[in-house]
């Protein structure tokens, strides 16, 4: 007899997704759960209409204390005893999931094989991506002094060898660019407008998370660790596909939006514009503990100094739990010019019903520079994503279109080829 026939691990899948780790582990442990549970008072997303909700998982997580320890939550704000935050399941709940998870897997050598049990720990199956006729998405890798990595391209159809835009799509954690892809839609919006789209992937080897590790010091520096290997995968299609060196843009979500603001810095040459969804500014942090102090809201962004600032459109959320609103104020402060901006705020509401506040920037000259979409009741996921993608909020705002609106209205002055 199977080992798991009485554990329902379609429910397991379920269970975790939602954040419900205490129900879930009883089920693992095979231990009764109620097959629909009331909802937990540390459940991550408060219950809405069943046509728009979904349970949205946390990107970023808190280092394992010793090494082989459990990967846990990040928690925001001061918990009384015995009692997770708001909106957050306690870290001790999350690292019992694990150990049982891990145990299992010691019995059970054939578990990571069972069907749904990756996709609720963070690694869900993906529809295969849609290739037009005549389109290309391929892989390629990148080496120098720093490593290496792998990136995937895609190649619109109607790209006959003229000089196109280049965007630099950099995922969150436990994404891989198949997932960004997907989640953005990207590939469909580089297909209708003719851009090419570059897809660096961040491995486990790197970050057991998958994440860009922006909270590395070592990590933010011009011509060394991962902003010269982004740079590096940049410049590569820029040879390979004489792309346009003056519309070459860079955007990401959490980590990955961290990732983008640090290229923004350090490459001001190189990037044209840049968009950050639920991410942080250059130089949030130098370590792991000033991470999650930024992450919840603590800290200030780094001046920018003599560099020269980018152009940048920034999306985020203001219920969003896992990397506090307040950065995305501190990316736009960051990246202001010395001048004079005139502000407009609008407020509108996404087809999907979501409400927002736009507040956009403009220099003397009409040029809008700054951007900024604060979504209203949304979380740590990409607004207006396609749901075969992780980590995406269907009912906001287009956040790819209108990145790619931004991003096209911007133009480099210099060859960016060359360091």
């Amino acid at each position: 007899m199977n080992a798991f026939s009485s554990i329902d691990m379609g429910e397991v899948t379920r269970l975790t997704r939602a954040g419900q780790l205490t129900q879930a582990m009883a089920l693992l442990q095979g231990r009764s759960a109620s097959a629909k549970p009331q909802a937990d008072k540390h459940e991550e997303t408060p219950r809405t209409d069943e046509s728009t909700a979904r349970p949205w998982s946390t990107i970023d997580m808190v280092a394992p204390r010793n090494p082989g320890g459990a990967w846990t939550a990040p928690s925001f704000g001061k918990e009384t005893a015995g009692e997770a935050p708001h909106g957050r399941t306690g870290a001790s709940e999350r690292q019992g999931l694990a150990e049982t998870l891990r145990s299992l897997r010691g019995r059970f050598p054939k578990m990571g094989s069972i069907s749904g049990l990756q996709e609720g720990l963070g690694s869900p199956q993906r529809s295969p991506i849609a290739i037009p006729d005549g389109a290309r998405y391929e892989e390629r890798t990148f080496s120098n002094a720093a490593g290496s990595r792998t990136y995937k391209v895609y190649v619109p159809s109607g790209y006959t060898g003229q000089a196109l835009p280049l965007v630099v799509m950099l995922h969150g954690c436990t994404q891989s660019p198949d997932d960004f892809a997907s989640g953005t839609r990207m590939n469909e919006l580089a297909e209708e407008c003719t851009f090419l789209v570059a897809y660096p992937g961040q491995p486990q080897s790197a970050n057991m998370q998958k994440c860009w590790n922006w909270f590395n010091a070592a990590d933010q520096q011009r011509d060394s660790g991962e902003p010269s290997l982004i740079a590096g995968i940049a410049r590569d299609v820029i040879r390979e596909f004489s792309v346009d060196p003056r519309r070459v843009y860079a955007a990401g979500l959490s980590a990955g939006g961290a990732a983008a603001a640090i290229m923004a810095a350090t490459y001001p040459d190189l990037f044209a514009a840049i968009g950050v969804h639920s991410g942080l500014p250059y130089g949030a942090a130098k370590d792991m503990p000033s991470a999650f102090a930024a992450m919840s809201g603590g800290g200030t962004a780094q001046p920018l100094g003599t560099r020269a600032s980018v152009p940048t459109i920034v999306f985020h959320g203001d219920a969003d739990r896992t990397v506090n609103s307040a950065n995305g104020d501190r990316i736009i402060a960051q990246a202001r010019p010395e001048e004079a901006l005139d502000k407009v705020v609008t407020r509108g509401e996404s087809p999907g019903g979501m409400t927002y506040t736009r507040i956009v920037q403009s220099d003397c000259s009409g040029r809008e520079v700054l951007e900024q979409w604060v979504l209203h009741g949304a979380g740590h996921a990409w607004s207006g994503g396609s749901p075969n993608g992780t980590y995406t909020d269907p009912r906001g705002p287009d956040a790819s279109r209108e990145m790619v609106r931004f991003f096209m209205a911007h133009a480099s002055g210099r060859d960016t080829t060359q360091h």
